[in-house]
């Protein structure tokens, strides 16, 4: 009769995990490419707005930007700009000494910029109202940020594995949906950074899962199971939501294929053998949550389908 192995206190792990951190550090310093933002944004385009600089007001007709991708860049801006949260957040999961504070302070870094390039971007092109911008970013900073699941190593790591995937993807979308070149390579530039993110806690947990399985499949399983974008506090955000998933920009069938399922997948969660029975039953859990949005997935797509039939059916 096999025993299964007593699972490790989170100190523990935190110390057997540090190599693994100072080496993803390495990998990713030496992989990540120095970009500029000013140059992805191009300011001879751009106009004084009416204020204390005497301008022009904000007009909808301003932007070479597709409407449909307006509403996910806005999101996405917002988002970035809970930088300061987030931060705090990490390093209360990480610690600010030796590899895993050099990592937060230099993940911070390189976030930073794509808040810079996007509002950038947005202002000089006159994308989207800045007025409208500055009061939605107010209102959203003021709620402030909480990582879904506290100070927990294993959650919080994991959390970001595929907030970042899921970033990546987003922005990758909505710079192919605006119809504009330039926005197009900024946003695939920045999601260039969230994918190396992403690589470096997947990896992490990717080590996790070599240390204690059954704990840190356990913690998967939570996150998975309850994951929400960190922008779902942005005021209007249900409404936002649904008009990026109708835009095919970020939806259930992108979060469940292009985000869930590949990094499930790195980890081999349904190879593992030897877990403890905790462990069993929240791959259980996790496998019925993944077949419920596959399912769920397939159902909006068959709404969107039969809306954008009934939409060229009145137009034609």
């Amino acid at each position: 009769m096999s025993i299964a192995p007593v699972s490790k206190s989170e100190v523990e792990l935190f110390i057997e995990l540090e190599p693994t951190v100072e080496k993803e550090v390495n990998r990713h310093v030496a992989t990540a490419e120095e970009w500029f933002p000013h140059q992805y944004v191009p300011y001879s385009e751009g106009r004084t707005y009416s204020g204390v600089v005497d301008g022009e007001d904000w007009e909808p007709g301003d932007s070479k930007v597709a409407p449909e991708s307006r509403e996910a860049l806005l999101v996405n801006l917002l988002t970035e700009d809970n930088l300061p949260g987030y931060h705090y957040a990490l390093r209360s999961v990480f610690g600010q000494e030796g590899a895993y504070g050099y990592w937060t302070n230099r993940w911070t870094a390189e976030e930073d910029r794509h808040g810079i390039v996007i509002r950038d971007y947005l202002t000089v092109t006159r994308a989207i109202d800045p007025v409208a911008l500055e009061r939605a970013r107010m209102k959203h900073l003021q709620v402030g940020y909480a990582m879904p699941h506290g100070k927990d190593l294993l959650r919080g790591a994991t959390y970001v594995a595929f907030q970042e995937l899921a970033t990546r993807v987003s922005h990758r979308n909505t710079g192919k949906a605006s119809g504009e070149p330039l926005c197009e390579r900024m946003m695939a530039r920045v999601a260039k950074d969230e994918n190396l993110h992403m690589i470096f806690y997947r990896n992490f947990i990717g080590a996790a899962f070599q240390a204690d399985p059954s704990q840190t499949l356990r913690a998967v399983a939570d996150v998975v199971t309850t994951f929400e974008m960190p922008g779902n506090t942005i005021d209007g955000f249900l409404r936002k939501s649904v008009a990026i998933a109708n835009a095919g920009i970020y939806d259930l069938r992108l979060h469940h294929d292009e985000v869930v399922m590949p990094i499930l997948r790195k980890w081999g969660v349904f190879d593992l053998s030897g877990l403890d029975a905790e462990a069993e039953q929240a791959r259980e859990r996790l496998a019925a949550f993944l077949e419920n949005l596959d399912q769920a997935a397939t159902r909006f797509e068959d709404r969107r389908a039969e809306r954008q039939a009934r939409k060229a059916a009145r137009q034609s």
